[in-house]
């Protein structure tokens, strides 16, 4: 029980910092393109942990073919998830991805089902309904000025396979989990995803490279801040989470985005903040509460249960 709460301790503080993740690009769109900003701070995280991966890997921990898994779970996760939803926000409404995003946890819960078994329980049908109330009042301008009409349905689409992508990636991680470190699960996929990233770098955005002497101190702090937070500490903590919660209590918790992101796009960006927005950050916060502790203590108890079963002959 108390990994548990540690767990769901560690996965808030999580999300805490991926909803500084809009903030950090905002500081550097002004200098830096979508595919650098994701791929140098991804670049510079592996290069952080190839030391300590490397030197686990000659220790014959890991064979070659032991690592090939995350070259499957970033081409057909992580990265579509990125870069389609950088071509899907071109060719829609930022409003529309706004409002496609909500429907992550739903698809990971569906892939967590599928290929993990997970099932949903009261206390998680509960707590996605009062998330979801609580994610529409938090976006209600969004909804508002969402158009999902044909002409945008080539992003439309192309932003929902980025969701489905990232929810694949999130329930495949937690398949593996038990066989790799939280540091290897980064380390292999930052480096699939880096070398697949680079060829569009060097093609679209190969004048960024020149403009770095030139970067102001708000680019260099969103960098900083992607590469030393979004990339590396979050994704060591949130994998190391993951490891002792469901692929569906982590989906649900994602909705703590919204719940933050606001509060901090008003400071940051000095962003307007109503009581209707308000109101529906602390619903969110609330399904939270109820995922973390109603839920936990049902699947406790089942543990239990099964523990105390006597051994069948």
């Amino acid at each position: 029980m108390k990994s548990k709460r540690l767990s769901w301790a560690i996965l808030f503080f999580c999300n805490l910092i991926w909803a500084f993740h809009f903030t950090s690009i905002k500081l550097t769109q002004d200098q830096v393109g979508p595919y650098f900003t994701v791929w140098a701070p991804m670049l510079l995280a592996t290069v952080f942990l190839a030391p300590f991966v490397v030197r686990d890997f000659r220790k014959g921990r890991k064979k070659l073919k032991d690592v090939l898994v995350f070259v499957q779970l970033a081409a057909l996760g992580a990265f579509p998830s990125q870069v389609l939803m950088t071509y899907g926000t071109q060719y829609s409404l930022a409003s529309n991805a706004a409002i496609l995003v909500m429907a992550l946890p739903v698809i990971t819960a569906v892939f967590a089902f599928v290929l993990l078994k997970e099932k949903m329980n009261t206390a998680r049908w509960i707590s996605f309904a009062i998330a979801i109330v609580g994610v529409v009042l938090c976006s209600t301008e969004d909804i508002k000025s969402a158009d999902l009409s044909s002409r945008y349905a080539l992003g439309n689409t192309m932003i929902f396979l980025a969701i489905l992508g990232n929810a694949y990636y999130n329930v495949g991680c937690k398949k593996v989990a038990e066989q790799y470190t939280e540091m290897e699960m980064v380390f292999y996929t930052y480096l699939v995803m880096s070398i697949l990233l680079t060829p569009l770098v060097l093609y679209y955005e190969p004048g960024t490279f020149a403009r770095v002497p030139d970067f102001t101190t708000n680019t260099w702090i969103g960098m900083i801040s992607l590469t030393l937070f979004h990339n590396f500490l979050s994704m060591l903590l949130f994998f190391k989470a993951l490891k002792n919660l469901d692929a569906t209590q982590v989906a649900i918790s994602n909705y703590l985005i919204t719940f933050m992101g606001l509060p901090i796009a008003a400071l940051w960006l000095g962003e307007t903040l109503n009581e209707q927005a308000i109101l529906g950050g602390v619903l969110v916060l609330t399904s939270t509460l109820i995922l973390s502790i109603v839920d936990s203590r049902v699947q406790q108890k089942k543990v239990d249960t099964i523990n105390q079963e006597p051994a069948k002959l």
